[in-house]
């Protein structure tokens, strides 16, 4: 493959995935094209080991380079979560500059452009899950594909972590933006993070909307079996 033929289906690359792509040629040979690909301004460094393309007639320093794209791309299993997800599935009360993202891998945060990039720690139950606990889903995007978690995934995660979603106001007011639920998906999760007080977040959330997303009893029972022994805050933050 060239690498006209392969910056043409990858808009977002690491140097990995450009190696594989020549087939042939040392590791010497790939970092002078992807130098002389860079000084030509067919491409950008984003940080090291990803680029990005530049689309034909664009200016290197001003290109727009899709954050969700690059955050997949931060790892071979990262996944963009918590508000970022939401934002992605365009569910958010407010649009931030900062995308979040699991991994298993160990990754320092980075900045591109006004973009923060933070890897997150996957919660302790799940953490050796392979899937992370599941609810992961890739979506074609941007030219590229982005790995990223459900509305379900990313409601349970931003209740279990609201300082992650933002705060209270900005969790509940980019919530109430969907109109749907896997209501069976929510609680399955839910329950697999073994925490009593999601849990129960969980189901005064479900409790408030109970009309609006179709939410059973038998939903509430199984959440309800799992709350606190003593009576929580709401705003009372995870540890």
């Amino acid at each position: 493959m060239s690498s006209q033929e392969f910056f043409a289906t990858h808009p977002v690359f690491t140097h990995e995935e450009f190696a594989r792509s020549r087939h042939s040629g040392s590791p010497r040979t790939v970092d002078s094209l992807l130098r002389k690909h860079a000084a030509q301004g067919r491409i950008l460094r984003i940080r090291r080991g990803l680029y990005a393309v530049v689309p034909p007639g664009a200016k290197v320093d001003a290109v727009e380079i899709d954050p969700y794209l690059v955050a997949t791309k931060a790892a071979d299993d990262a996944t963009v979560s918590h508000h970022a997800a939401l934002q992605f599935h365009g569910r958010t009360y407010s649009v931030w500059n900062s995308v979040t993202f699991f991994s298993h891998r160990s990754i320092r945060p980075f900045r591109f452009g006004a973009t923060e990039f933070a890897p997150v720690r996957l919660p302790s139950p799940v953490a050796d899950h392979p899937d992370m606990g599941g609810g992961i889903e890739c979506v074609s995007h941007g030219g590229g594909e982005v790995r990223v978690t459900t509305c379900e995934r990313a409601m349970v995660d931003v209740l279990h972590s609201p300082e992650l979603g933002g705060g209270w106001e900005e969790i509940w007011r980019s919530l109430d933006m969907v109109e749907f639920f896997d209501l069976d998906a929510v609680i399955s999760y839910t329950l697999a993070l073994k925490t009593a007080v999601t849990a129960a977040r969980i189901g005064f959330f479900l409790e408030q909307h109970r009309e609006a997303l179709f939410v059973e009893e038998r939903h509430l029972e199984m959440l309800e079996a799992h709350r606190p022994s003593q009576n929580r805050y709401l705003g009372l933050v995870q540890k």
